[in-house]
Formats: structure tokens, C-alpha cells, sequence
């Protein structure tokens, strides 16, 4: 499938695939969405609700690890929050070597004297974890969504997957129960969908759901508390 690199509006870039108007991020801003969707409204509002706890730690599944914006993002902030964070991120078809040094994002987050780091979340090897800092480390698991089989391990899930227009299949209810019962107790799912279908699969198996306000380009998201 062809695939090509190329700049959202809010400066920071992307993975666009024509043959299915897709692309890993959003158009109206890679970085604006995953602040939003993925810190915002899960590292940041699971550290609050959760900071009472004294917690030593945040273990984190990111569902399609795709250009590792995500991970480098949740990496800059463990850093300000101070916490350990281990993190997983799922993905069966990765991006190759040559995409990688086309994407900007140490650039567009002013985070230049972390390039070194960028590089090493794609750089170490698959299927075994690897400490980046004292306080982040990475595990990049290469296989099938389906085939995610932990339980109670985990207490966010950045559900990132292509959208259901596209993969629908990716969005049914056993995809999501296998998310409910990797997680913790208190955990938190959030994903940019909105729709519908998305929302009742989540329920039906049994995550508490709400509705938020989306980012650029989108009304709403969601996010699941098991």
C-alpha cells in the first residue's frame, strides 16, 4: 500500500495512506491530537484521579505504535510528572527506518535535545523491554491486536488503531473486552472515536464511557474507566 509522509495543520507531520484516505494522525494536527486525546484526557486526568495513591508507577498499552508519537510525547511528560512509566505499545506492520527520519516531531514539541531519544524508541529491538531513562521504559510488542492476552496489567490504554470506516474490525466488542480485562482496576481507556456503534461496544462489556470534547476537527471523544 502506498504510503507518504506529509504535514498537518498544525505543523507537525504524518503517515497519509491515499489508497485509504487514512493517515495515522489527524489532519488537523498530530500533535494537537495526541496531546489532547492521549495526555490530556488519559495520563494526565489517570495521574490526578489517581495521585492520592501514592503511586510508584503508570504502565501504559498503546494500541498501534505507528510513528511513536505517542510514546515520545507520554516519554516528555513522565519526565515533568516524575514518575515511572512503562510502556507497551502493540503494532503489527511498523514504520520503516526511512519514514522515521522524515517525521518532525522533536522539532514542532522544542524537543531537540531528546532527537536521541526519538530514535531509540524505534531503534531498540521488538518483543523485549528496554530502559530509555530511569524513569521510561519501552516494550514494542510486534503482533495482532486480537492477539493481546494480559490481564489486569495495565492502567491506561491509548486505543489508537485506524479509524472503523477503514477497520472495522478493530472496533467490535472482543477487541474491547480483551482492553477491559488487560487493564486495572480504575483504568482508562481513551480513544479519538466518537461513534456510536464504538461506545455501545464499550459498554457492552463493561467500561463506564464518556463522551469529551474532541480535538481540532472533531466534536468528540471518548474514554472508557473500567
Amino acid at each position: 500500500m502506498k504510503r507518504e509522509v506529509v504535514i498537518t495543520a498544525d505543523g507537525s507531520s504524518t503517515i497519509h495512506l491515499p489508497d485509504w484516505n487514512e493517515q495515522y494522525h489527524s489532519k488537523h494536527g498530530a500533535i494537537q491530537e495526541a496531546y489532547h486525546v492521549f495526555i490530556k484526557h488519559g495520563l494526565q486526568y489517570f495521574y490526578t484521579e489517581n495521585i492520592k495513591d501514592e503511586l510508584e508507577s503508570i504502565s501504559i498499552l498503546e494500541i498501534g505504535f505507528g510513528t511513536g508519537l505517542n510514546a515520545f510525547i507520554t516519554f516528555l511528560e513522565a519526565e515533568k510528572l516524575n514518575i515511572k512509566t512503562n510502556y507497551v505499545g502493540v503494532e503489527a506492520y511498523p514504520v520503516s527506518s526511512e519514514e522515521i527520519t522524515l517525521l518532525n516531531y522533536a522539532k514542532e514539541l522544542k524537543a531537540e535535545e531528546n532527537e536521541t531519544v526519538f530514535k531509540a524508541l524505534h531503534d531498540v529491538t521488538w518483543n523485549e523491554k528496554h530502559d530509555i531513562t530511569p524513569l521510561f521504559s519501552i516494550e514494542k510488542q510486534k503482533k495482532f491486536f486480537a492477539e493481546i492476552k494480559d490481564e489486569d496489567v495495565f492502567n491506561i490504554i491509548y486505543f489508537d488503531a485506524f479509524g472503523a470506516r477503514v477497520q472495522p474490525e478493530l472496533w467490535t466488542e472482543p477487541i474491547f473486552e480483551s482492553m477491559y480485562k488487560a487493564l486495572k482496576k480504575n483504568g482508562v481507556l481513551v480513544t479519538y472515536a466518537a461513534k456510536g456503534s464504538v461506545r455501545r461496544a464499550m459498554q457492552a462489556v463493561g467500561f463506564t464511557v464518556q463522551r469529551l470534547e474532541g480535538p481540532p476537527g472533531k466534536r468528540e471523544m471518548l474514554r472508557g474507566i473500567k
